[in-house]
């Protein structure tokens, strides 16, 4: 899976992300860029600029989507990203469907949600019905 996340500025949102998040530009394309692929170890995100049909959820005036992303140390991705500025929304905490989490939106109001798999917990513990194996 690849998401597609809509930006006002996308050299900005590289940069914005590098420093914050940890997300590290693969390429782009245009000057200045129209589009870009970033990576933060095994996800990958592309980058793209906003158009009449589409938009940020800050120019947009809502929450459009969120991303979550898995790494290996949630706490100590959490202090950085704070001290970078990202806007928290979510403390780190373990969720009751056994992961350890933080959320996070960025500088156009894009919520990324940074989680690591703590211990395994039956999907019925907490409520889920498994449709399909």
């Amino acid at each position: 899976m690849l998401p597609h996340v809509v930006y006002s500025d996308v050299a900005r949102a590289i940069d914005w992300l590098g420093k914050a998040f940890g997300f590290i530009e693969h390429y782009h394309y245009g000057e200045p860029p129209q589009g870009a692929q970033i990576r933060l170890g095994e996800a990958y995100v592309m980058l793209r600029s906003s158009r009449q049909d589409s938009d940020s959820p800050a120019r947009a005036g809502k929450w459009t989507q969120s991303l979550t992303i898995f790494v290996d140390d949630v706490d100590g991705h959490y202090r950085a990203a704070k001290a970078a500025g990202a806007r928290i929304v979510e403390e780190p905490n373990e969720v009751m469907y056994g992961e350890r989490q933080y959320a996070a939106l960025d500088h156009e109001g894009h919520r990324w949600l940074f989680s690591k798999h703590v211990r395994d917990v039956d999907p019925a513990e907490w409520g889920a019905k498994i449709i399909s194996s």
